[in-house]
C-alpha cells in the first residue's frame, strides 16, 4: 500500500481475565518470531529440533516455558509444523503471492529494518 493506514501495532484479542490463554498467545506470536529469526520453518523444523545453538534448542524444547503456559514441551515444534513462522505466515496470507500483495515493511524482523522480536527465551 502507497499509505500507512494506522500506525498502531494489532495483534489478537483474548477475554479480560483470562491471563493463562493471554500468555499462550503471546509466547506463540513470540516463538513464530524466533523460530523466523533462528531460520526455523514448517519445513526444518524436525530436524531443527537437534540443533547445537542453544537459542535453537531452547525455542524447541523449553520445559521451564512449557510448564509455565500449562502446554506440552514440544509445543513451539507443533506451532511451527502446522503454520510456520512469522514470515510463513505473513507471505501466505498477506504477502507478495496473494492478492494483496503486501510488501512486509515494518512486519520485517528486527535484524532486516522492521519492528519484529520476541523476549529472550529463558
Amino acid at each position: 500500500m502507497d499509505v500507512t493506514l494506522s500506525k498502531e501495532p494489532l495483534g489478537p484479542a483474548v477475554p479480560l481475565g483470562d491471563d493463562q490463554w493471554f500468555n499462550v498467545v503471546k509466547w506463540t506470536i513470540f516463538a513464530t518470531f524466533q523460530a523466523e529469526e533462528s531460520g526455523i520453518t514448517s519445513k526444518n523444523v524436525d530436524s531443527m529440533v537437534s540443533s547445537a545453538d542453544p537459542v535453537i534448542k531452547r525455542l524447541l524444547s523449553d520445559k521451564d516455558l512449557a510448564a509455565g503456559l500449562g502446554l506440552n514441551p514440544d509445543w513451539v515444534v507443533r506451532v511451527t509444523k502446522a503454520v510456520g513462522n512469522y514470515g510463513e505466515i505473513y507471505e501466505r496470507n498477506l504477502g507478495l503471492s496473494t492478492p494483496l500483495k503486501l510488501p512486509r515493511g515494518l512486519n520485517k524482523q528486527w535484524t532486516e529494518g522492521g519492528l519484529l522480536y520476541a523476549p529472550p527465551y529463558r
